[in-house]
């Protein structure tokens, strides 16, 4: 039963950071953003909410297959800071994109959101294979989506 506690915390997480910034996104989304000229391969808004709940229920079962390894605490703390650390800035891109109406800066955010989500998924790897390749999706959707917020910065 603890474990099953867990994986529900560890799932848990994620999917209530991305429900609360889906909040400052569905505001932009509904005002300023329909009014962007975006690119030819911009996907249909509605397509967004489920890829990013599957992704964020993938990242909360990596983050438990990692929680409950019998690696080194210390390995398993620092891979964990690392995953916090991607979350934030998962959380924060939402608010600077959509609410904050910032393509730019929100740019040179996913950048450095990119880059620790490769971070962690190294990390995951020394500790459990099938916890990286849960996260390879994610970096997947996050390279397409920092290559479509560069092309609504650059178009408008």
């Amino acid at each position: 039963m603890k474990q099953v506690i867990r994986l529900f915390i560890c799932i848990l997480i994620p999917v209530a950071i991305g429900a609360v910034s889906g909040f400052f996104t569905s505001a932009g989304v509904q005002g300023w953003y329909k009014t962007l000229v975006k690119p030819s391969f911009n996907p249909p808004n509605w397509l967004f909410a489920p890829v990013w709940t599957t992704l964020y229920i993938m990242m909360g079962i990596a983050c438990y297959l990692v929680w409950k390894s019998s690696k080194a605490e210390s390995e398993k703390r620092q891979a964990l800071t690392l995953y916090g650390i991607q979350l934030v800035l998962n959380f924060f891109w939402s608010i600077i994109f959509f609410y904050l109406e910032q393509p730019g800066w929100a740019f040179v955010e996913i950048i450095f959101l990119w880059i620790f989500i490769l971070l962690t998924i190294l990390s995951f790897r020394k500790i459990s294979i099938a916890a990286a390749w849960l996260l390879v999706p994610y970096i997947c959707w996050v390279s397409f989506a920092s290559l479509l917020n560069f092309y609504i910065w650059k178009l408008n």
